[in-house]
């Protein structure tokens, strides 16, 4: 048995001996996002944890550092669970664990790495950013290998705007306009964002990169739509900030589609 829980504090796995830490990628294409979801839909947590649960053989909950969206890919992931075995038993079967997991796995999903976590290590509450990047392939002509992870914008962007609007976006704001709703009265859109910037890759292909210590569902998405809408002309670089200032999310662009969108880091100290 294995479960999946993005708070898992209200349960322990009694006794815990061990904390395994593990950084995961996957691609997001026919997975209804990260977390496990009501009717059992087809999520990258409900695979892992069934190839887990088939292979270390105990009950645990796992702490997962990115909630990725539907259809969202990421490279560098990262995910805890608490075992009962003794840390000198557990990390003489690491090896056999990631071979068997990538085994059942494989190639959507891809343990790169695993090993004790140490001591008070949360896969969540320890990081101090994620990074996300999202490619966009500006040409008229599509690529069919590079389809399921990049956007489409067939149109000329301007490069330069975009750049521009990424400006306002540093520093801590309230990002209202950007994300979904915040279940709840105490949820809260106030995000820091340390770094935006557009990268030309040559060949008509154009990755954002942002890092924050944490983003509010849709808010890459939206952001690159909303930047994406400047490069196209229909707004101006300058149109940024007083969107962001006006916490109303229908003054911001729809968000860009899913499949573009890879969280490629997670960082911790």
């Amino acid at each position: 048995m294995t479960l999946f829980d993005d708070n898992p504090d209200d349960l322990v796995v009694s006794p815990v001996r061990s904390r395994v830490r593990m950084t995961i990628a996957y691609a997001g294409t026919g997975y209804s996002g990260f977390s496990v979801q009501p009717g059992g839909l087809k999520t990258v947590a409900g695979a892992l944890s069934e190839a887990l649960g088939k292979v270390i053989k105990h009950p645990v909950r796992f702490t997962v550092a990115g909630r990725t969206d539907a259809g969202v890919h990421a490279w560098g992931n990262v995910v805890h669970f608490d075992s009962p075995l003794e840390a000198d038993a557990l990390a003489g079967d690491f090896e056999r664990i990631q071979r068997a997991l990538n085994k059942m796995l494989r190639p959507r999903i891809v343990v790169r790495d695993i090993g004790l976590a140490a001591e008070g290590f949360n896969a969540r509450f320890s990081a101090t950013a994620r990074r996300y990047r999202y490619t966009v392939m500006n040409r008229a002509v599509p690529d069919p290998f590079l389809h399921a992870t990049t956007w489409l914008v067939a149109s000329p962007l301007d490069l330069r705007a975009m750049q521009l609007g990424c400006d306002p976006l540093l520093g801590q704001h309230d990002f209202s306009s950007f994300c979904r709703k915040p279940i709840g009265a105490s949820g809260s859109n106030i995000r820091r964002v340390g770094d935006a910037r557009w990268i030309d890759l040559g060949d008509g292909l154009l990755r954002f990169d942002i890092e924050s210590s944490s983003f509010c569902q849709q808010m890459v998405r939206s952001i690159v739509g909303t930047l994406v809408d400047v490069g196209l002309g229909r707004k101006r670089a300058g149109d940024v900030s007083w969107i962001l200032r006006s916490l109303d999310r229908v003054e911001a662009a729809s968000p860009a589609p899913p499949h573009g969108l890879c969280l490629w880091e997670v960082v911790y100290p």
